[in-house]
Order: structure tokens, then sequence, then C-alpha cells
């Protein structure tokens, strides 16, 4: 593994209201081993659900969402798409909104982003477009538009802060 590329931290948000996946922003966050504390996806574990088709929906998992991480380059491609003039990240539920690297969904699993402090995000997958999200970014026809440039999910490898403006080194296998 090497780092190949860097991109800068443009946002960073939490999903801390109830019932909602929409995040609020903020300057810096201390990710922990469970993500994000107080975040909607924060934890070790999560359930099984729509998603996990190989396990049972409700049992205990490894939860590889704890963070939602989206692309200032794709957005702007995806509104393009949808002849939107902006798409809101956090109305997509951002946690990170990186900068500067092209193509950023299409990183390989096991890729990391390593942040000044340390804070190591281990990308899972492809964060797939669903309704819910166009539904809130009243797009109808995001699932399409977005379609290999949502963005990625992935968990905390190495607990640390990471603070809008960082530049996060992006190691790849």
């Amino acid at each position: 593994m090497k780092a190949t590329s860097a991109a800068t931290v443009r946002g960073l948000g939490i999903a801390d209201t109830a019932g909602d996946f929409v995040t609020r922003a903020l300057e810096e966050v201390q990710l922990t081993l469970g993500g994000i504390e107080g975040d909607r996806h924060f934890g070790l574990t999560a359930k099984a659900g729509v998603r996990e088709k190989r396990h049972p929906r409700g049992v205990e998992i490894r939860n590889a969402r704890q963070l939602s991480i989206l692309s200032v380059e794709e957005l702007a491609e995806v509104a393009a798409t949808l002849k939107a003039p902006e798409l809101s990240w956090q109305r997509m539920g951002g946690s990170v909104l990186l900068e500067g690297r092209a193509q950023l969904t299409q990183l390989s699993p096991s890729s990391r982003l390593v942040f000044p402090s340390g804070a190591t995000v281990v990308i899972d997958s492809e964060n797939e477009p669903c309704r819910k999200t166009a539904r809130a970014l009243a797009q109808p026809h995001f699932v399409k538009a977005a379609m290999h440039r949502r963005g990625l999910v992935g968990w905390v490898e190495r607990a640390g802060v990471v603070r809008v403006g960082d530049v996060a080194k992006i190691w790849e296998p």
C-alpha cells in the first residue's frame, strides 16, 4: 500500500437529529473507533439491513458504514447532470466532504484516508445512491445521475481529530 494522492477536507458533518440522516456542519470532529460520537451511524456494530443481503435482517454485524465520504468534484458532476445549481452534501448525509481527488467513488475497498492527526479511515465500499437521498434533495432522477459518483462509506481504523482544511493522504492497495 502506498500514498497515491491527497484531498482537502472541505466539510465535516454529524447526523445527530433523531430520525434524520441529514448532517449538521462542524469545523472539526473527533473520530473514535466507533465513528463520530452522537452520529446516527456511530458504533462498532450495527444491525444488518437491506444492504446486507447475505445476513438475516437485524442480526448484529461489524459497522462498516460509520462515515459517508463525498467529493466536491463528483457532486458538481451529478448537479450538472441534473441541471441543478448545486447539491447539498449535508442533505446527502455526508460525514466528510473532500476536494482534490478525481473519481473518489472509484477508490478501492481497503484504501485509507490518513489525516494529519493520524486519524485513519478505511474505505469499505461505494455508497450506492438511494431514493431516500433523492427525496431529501428534491431530485427525483438523483439515483441514476449519481450512480458510481455518490461517494464512499468507511470505518475508523485509528482515532484522531479531523478539521476542515486538513489534507488527507490517500493510501491505495
